[in-house]
């Protein structure tokens, strides 16, 4: 956890491709946070359902999930993160899904680095139970 959240201010201030290289973070903790609230199995099935979250194929469809629901400001975050020029996309994923889910990160990481959990909380919620 910030030991004091940046500002909104401060936050943009970060590049949207360092935005998420840390809601990459952010977000599979919060994944595994709630995996292993929800039930107590074996290591490798937990570690199979994580995967399954945040691979860039399921982000990406999280993305258009949300898309209704973001503020103004989230919205300018999401689209800087997509619009990210990135240099290599993984095998087994589209360019689009990958922007996408880059989006995504930035969004999360934005949301982590000014101290919104609850709004987090919030969107991993809409997001939670979509089929792949």
């Amino acid at each position: 956890m910030l030991d004091k959240p940046l500002s909104p201010l401060e936050a943009k201030q970060y590049s949207p491709l360092a935005l998420a290289f840390f809601g990459d973070a952010v977000y599979e903790l919060i994944v595994r946070q709630r995996l292993i609230l929800s039930s107590n199995m074996q290591a490798g099935k937990l570690h199979s359902l994580a995967v399954s979250k945040v691979r860039a194929s399921y982000q990406a469809m999280a993305s258009k999930e949300i898309e209704d629901h973001l503020t103004d400001e989230e919205e300018c975050i999401f689209r800087r993160g997509r619009n990210a020029n990135t240099t290599t996309v993984p095998k087994g994923v589209t360019t689009a899904q990958y922007h996408m889910a880059t989006g995504l990160e930035a969004l999360f990481g934005y949301l982590y680095l000014i101290g919104d959990v609850d709004r987090i909380n919030e969107l991993i919620t809409l997001i939670w139970d979509l089929e792949d």
